[in-house]
């Protein structure tokens, strides 16, 4: 589960460009790809490996960001009886790339994609990421496709995994097709979208799963200086994920029936955590009865509301811990997504994320009946640890360009005076610990000379607001 990405609403300020390039080389950052791995992607896209299933009849679309041209999904829902079959088209990256190949080895260095207001570093070579394996419109494409039958109350009940040649037939974005379902527009196929969404996450809530509807950030500038703006997600977003969720969970049931897979998995929470997320909500004016589980909390909240907005920014520390967990014979004594309350894989983003790759290879022998190729079976340990690597780098990514551009905000008011509440004191010091600011949902470092009042009001003095370093200090004031 991603923190939360931050956009500018025009190109990024000179301000911010030397900082992001040190963020860059501090992680690491891969920059553009080697040459051999470019020419690799070149005869690739040339000559795929093509299946003989031919489904170009389903009417596929895919729902994406406008901007976005690495579409690893596309879509038909329609009717079953009193139920849905539900289409999934994924894109079959390993159609394109081989095992021990240039852009193989290369993906293994980088592990995922990794965003940033100025530029998106890619796991594939754009030539086939963002060309010949993107499910680009009106091109026939290789495909792993789901076809899941799922009954009247939204369950999931029979699952089938194959390749096949598929073709979509409109690139669609998340503001249009909320737009035509509004008005009563849009195909019979999203208006399935909506139902069978709407659904899912009524059978989300009943056994106590938390899906977060995380906000963008978006930097804005006026006569008045930094702003930081919330844009909500449309509630077609909140469905279209919910098949990917229906994806991964079948995918997690066909791994552990056949023995073999790699599932994404979280332990329980503590209840230290939910000490830390009830001062939050302290801190942003919202009410969080003891009675209120998790999901009950975070299904009541409005994203389009700012200090709701930042409680969920804020409750993305619930995913934190997870992992991959590999195995083939006996499955994993705690193979749930405590989060999700299910088993759950990651097997619908293979173009920005590795591991989809591997679990994609799995479920199409194991919905087959075949054998999972050698290769998987032999590298499939690796992943985990590539995964869990390349997810600490792009979240340290994000919380440095976060970090960047909340102390670009409050720059120019280092003296000043806030509002904030204590989220958090640090246990070996409790003079120190983090602060959240009550109106602008900063939070930063903060030092007294006493004990800090956990979960307390308080007003407190900006010291330190470093662009470079990433860091926003304050002190205790009263």
């Amino acid at each position: 589960m991603p923190l939360q990405r931050v956009h500018f609403a025009e190109d990024v300020p000179e301000v911010f460009r030397a900082s992001l390039q040190d963020i860059r080389r501090e992680l690491d950052v891969p920059a553009e790809f080697p040459p051999e791995v470019v020419a690799a992607a070149l005869r690739a896209a040339k000559n795929p490996r093509l299946p003989e299933l031919d489904r170009t009849d389903i009417d596929f679309v895919t729902i994406d960001p406008p901007d976005s041209m690495d579409l690893d999904q596309a879509l038909h829902i329609e009717r079953n009886g009193d139920g849905y079959t539900v289409h999934y088209a994924i894109a079959d990256v390993a159609a394109f790339v081989q095992p021990g190949d240039p852009i193989d080895v290369e993906a293994r260095r980088r592990g995922e994609t990794l965003y940033a207001p100025d530029k998106r570093t890619p796991l594939h070579p754009p030539e086939l990421s963002e060309g010949a394996a993107s499910l680009l419109p009106d091109e026939v494409r290789p495909a792993v496709l789901w076809t899941i039958s799922v009954d009247a109350t939204g369950e999931g009940t029979q699952v089938v995994c194959e390749r096949a040649l598929v073709k979509s037939r409109a690139k669609l974005n998340y503001a249009g097709v909320q737009k035509d379902l509004d008005a009563g527009n849009a195909s019979e196929s999203l208006q399935l979208l909506r139902e069978v969404g709407r659904l899912r996450e009524q059978r989300e809530l009943e056994r106590g799963g938390v899906n977060l509807p995380i906000p963008d950030q978006e930097v804005v500038t006026s006569n008045h200086g930094w702003g930081l703006e919330f844009r909500a997600p449309l509630p077609v977003e909140g469905w279209n994920a919910q098949i990917s969720l229906l994806t991964g969970m079948a995918a997690a049931q066909l791994m552990m029936g056949g023995g073999i897979g790699i599932l994404r998995t979280l332990p329980e929470s503590h209840d230290d955590l939910r000490r830390k997320l009830g001062n939050v909500a302290k801190a942003l004016g919202i009410m969080w009865p003891d009675e209120t589980s998790y999901a009950a909390f975070i299904h009541g909240l409005d994203p389009k509301v700012p200090a709701h907005a930042a409680m969920l920014a804020a409750c993305t520390v619930l995913f934190r811990g997870a992992g991959y967990t590999a195995f083939s014979g006996e499955v994993p004594r705690r193979p749930q997504h405590a989060a999700m309350k299910a088993e759950y894989a990651h097997v619908t983003a293979p173009l920005r994320r590795l591991v989809d790759r591997w679990t994609g290879e799995i479920c199409v022998a194991l919905s087959a009946g075949a054998e999972v190729p050698g290769w998987v079976r032999e590298s499939m340990d690796e992943i985990p640890k590539i995964m869990d690597d390349a997810d600490r780098r792009a979240n340290a990514y994000e919380r440095s360009i976060v970090g960047m551009v909340e102390a670009g905000l409050v720059a120019d008011q280092v003296g000043s005076v806030f509002d904030g509440v204590i989220t958090e004191v640090d246990q070996r010091d409790d003079t120190r610990g983090i602060v959240v600011l009550s109106t602008l949902a900063i939070e930063g470092r903060i030092t007294g000379t006493t004990p800090l009042p956990l979960g307390q009001p308080v007003r407190v003095k900006l010291v330190e607001a470093d662009i470079a370093k990433r860091v926003v200090a304050f002190e205790l004031v009263s």
